[in-house]
Protein backbone atom coordinates (compact mmCIF):
# COMPACT_ATOMS: atom_id res chain seq x y z
CA UNK A 1 0.00 0.00 0.00
CA UNK A 2 1.72 2.95 -1.39
CA UNK A 3 2.38 5.91 1.57
CA UNK A 4 2.79 9.27 0.98
CA UNK A 5 5.11 11.62 3.15
CA UNK A 6 5.55 15.54 3.86
CA UNK A 7 9.21 16.28 4.07
CA UNK A 8 9.79 19.63 6.17
CA UNK A 9 12.76 21.08 8.41
CA UNK A 10 13.77 24.51 9.64
CA UNK A 11 10.14 25.71 10.23
CA UNK A 12 11.51 28.09 12.83
CA UNK A 13 7.94 28.93 13.74
CA UNK A 14 7.38 31.34 15.89
CA UNK A 15 10.92 33.14 15.12
CA UNK A 16 11.02 33.42 11.22
CA UNK A 17 7.47 32.87 10.65
CA UNK A 18 3.86 33.10 12.66
CA UNK A 19 3.03 30.33 11.26
CA UNK A 20 3.62 27.20 8.79
CA UNK A 21 2.21 28.39 4.93
CA UNK A 22 -1.61 27.08 4.24
CA UNK A 23 0.18 24.96 1.49
CA UNK A 24 2.44 22.81 4.21
CA UNK A 25 -0.12 22.25 6.83
CA UNK A 26 -3.16 20.80 3.66
CA UNK A 27 -0.09 18.44 2.57
CA UNK A 28 1.00 18.19 6.14
CA UNK A 29 -3.09 16.66 6.99
CA UNK A 30 -2.86 14.94 3.72
CA UNK A 31 -0.14 12.87 4.46
CA UNK A 32 0.14 9.42 5.54
CA UNK A 33 3.59 10.47 7.59
CA UNK A 34 4.87 13.80 8.15
CA UNK A 35 9.11 13.90 8.09
CA UNK A 36 10.46 16.97 10.13
CA UNK A 37 14.37 17.37 9.97
CA UNK A 38 14.52 19.96 12.97
CA UNK A 39 14.84 23.08 13.83
CA UNK A 40 11.32 23.81 15.22
CA UNK A 41 12.36 26.43 17.85
CA UNK A 42 8.81 26.10 19.99
CA UNK A 43 7.52 22.80 20.78
CA UNK A 44 3.52 24.21 20.09
CA UNK A 45 4.35 23.47 16.85
CA UNK A 46 5.67 20.16 17.38
CA UNK A 47 2.50 19.90 19.66
CA UNK A 48 -0.10 21.25 16.48
CA UNK A 49 1.71 19.08 13.97
CA UNK A 50 1.01 15.87 15.94
CA UNK A 51 -2.59 16.90 16.52
CA UNK A 52 -2.83 17.26 13.29
CA UNK A 53 -0.66 14.61 11.37
CA UNK A 54 -1.19 10.70 11.04
CA UNK A 55 1.89 10.03 12.08
CA UNK A 56 5.44 12.24 12.32
CA UNK A 57 8.82 10.65 12.21
CA UNK A 58 10.69 13.92 13.44
CA UNK A 59 14.12 15.19 15.31
CA UNK A 60 15.57 17.59 17.25
CA UNK A 61 17.75 20.58 15.30
CA UNK A 62 20.72 22.97 16.59
CA UNK A 63 18.18 25.59 17.52
CA UNK A 64 16.18 23.24 19.56
CA UNK A 65 16.07 23.24 22.89
CA UNK A 66 14.79 21.94 26.63
CA UNK A 67 11.46 19.96 25.92
CA UNK A 68 11.87 19.53 22.23
CA UNK A 69 15.65 17.65 22.87
CA UNK A 70 13.35 15.81 25.43
CA UNK A 71 10.74 14.69 23.29
CA UNK A 72 12.60 14.19 19.89
CA UNK A 73 15.84 12.13 19.20
CA UNK A 74 19.08 13.41 17.15
CA UNK A 75 18.49 10.51 15.12
CA UNK A 76 15.19 8.82 13.94
CA UNK A 77 14.62 5.79 12.04
CA UNK A 78 11.57 3.87 10.00
CA UNK A 79 10.76 1.74 7.81
CA UNK A 80 8.07 3.03 5.60
CA UNK A 81 6.45 0.46 3.08
CA UNK A 82 10.05 -1.11 2.36
CA UNK A 83 11.84 1.83 1.99
CA UNK A 84 14.17 2.38 5.02
CA UNK A 85 14.26 5.88 6.41
CA UNK A 86 16.79 8.22 8.53
CA UNK A 87 16.54 11.85 9.44
CA UNK A 88 18.95 13.88 11.05
CA UNK A 89 19.49 17.88 11.74
CA UNK A 90 23.11 18.22 10.44
CA UNK A 91 24.88 16.58 7.94
CA UNK A 92 28.17 18.67 7.44
CA UNK A 93 29.44 20.41 4.99
CA UNK A 94 28.34 19.84 1.14
CA UNK A 95 31.13 18.79 0.13
CA UNK A 96 32.00 15.19 0.73
CA UNK A 97 28.34 14.62 1.83
CA UNK A 98 27.09 11.75 -0.05
CA UNK A 99 30.33 9.59 1.29
CA UNK A 100 30.23 10.83 4.80
CA UNK A 101 26.31 10.12 5.24
CA UNK A 102 26.80 6.44 3.12
CA UNK A 103 29.11 5.49 5.57
CA UNK A 104 26.96 7.03 9.21
CA UNK A 105 23.82 5.56 7.39
CA UNK A 106 24.93 2.41 6.14
CA UNK A 107 21.69 0.78 6.32
CA UNK A 108 19.10 3.27 4.63
CA UNK A 109 17.85 3.92 1.91
CA UNK A 110 16.58 7.56 2.75
CA UNK A 111 17.97 10.32 4.86
CA UNK A 112 16.21 13.22 5.27
CA UNK A 113 18.35 16.34 6.33
CA UNK A 114 17.79 19.74 7.19
CA UNK A 115 19.95 22.93 8.06
CA UNK A 116 20.95 24.45 5.34
CA UNK A 117 17.17 25.59 4.76
CA UNK A 118 18.56 24.96 0.74
CA UNK A 119 16.99 21.92 -1.10
CA UNK A 120 19.11 18.84 -1.72
CA UNK A 121 18.51 16.04 -3.66
CA UNK A 122 21.23 13.47 -4.42
CA UNK A 123 22.21 10.09 -4.81
CA UNK A 124 25.91 8.73 -2.81
CA UNK A 125 27.72 6.04 -4.79
CA UNK A 126 25.59 2.41 -3.24
CA UNK A 127 22.41 4.42 -3.62
CA UNK A 128 21.55 6.23 -0.25
CA UNK A 129 19.17 9.12 -1.45
CA UNK A 130 20.09 12.52 0.14
CA UNK A 131 16.84 14.82 0.87
CA UNK A 132 16.82 17.86 2.25
CA UNK A 133 13.13 19.97 1.85
CA UNK A 134 14.55 23.09 2.16
CA UNK A 135 12.73 25.93 4.85
CA UNK A 136 9.32 26.63 3.97
CA UNK A 137 9.55 30.13 5.91
CA UNK A 138 12.92 30.91 5.68
CA UNK A 139 14.17 30.82 2.39
CA UNK A 140 17.98 31.54 3.01
CA UNK A 141 19.64 32.76 -0.62
CA UNK A 142 16.63 30.74 -2.42
CA UNK A 143 14.15 32.47 -4.58
CA UNK A 144 10.94 30.84 -2.25
CA UNK A 145 10.31 28.84 1.02
CA UNK A 146 9.86 25.00 0.14
CA UNK A 147 8.89 21.57 1.35
CA UNK A 148 8.93 18.13 -0.57
CA UNK A 149 6.23 15.17 -0.93
CA UNK A 150 6.57 11.56 -1.66
CA UNK A 151 5.32 8.29 -1.43
CA UNK A 152 6.96 4.97 -0.77
CA UNK A 153 6.04 2.21 -2.54
CA UNK A 154 6.87 -1.42 -2.51
CA UNK A 155 10.46 -0.42 -1.58
CA UNK A 156 11.35 2.18 -3.41
CA UNK A 157 11.01 6.08 -3.03
CA UNK A 158 8.89 7.72 -5.81
CA UNK A 159 7.15 10.57 -7.31
CA UNK A 160 9.68 13.42 -5.01
CA UNK A 161 8.49 16.91 -5.42
CA UNK A 162 9.59 20.09 -4.33
CA UNK A 163 6.90 22.59 -3.44
CA UNK A 164 7.48 26.08 -3.75
CA UNK A 165 6.03 28.19 -0.88
CA UNK A 166 4.48 31.72 -2.03
CA UNK A 167 5.71 34.43 -0.01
Amino acid sequence: MPVSLVLTADTHVPKRSRDLPGPLWQAIEAADLVVHAGDWVDVALLDRIEHRSRRLLAVYGNNDHGELRTRLPEVARAEVEGVRLAVVHETGDAKGREARCAARFPDTDVLVFGHSHIPWDTTAPGGLRLLNPGSPTDRRRQPHGTFLTAVADGGVLRDVVLHPVPR
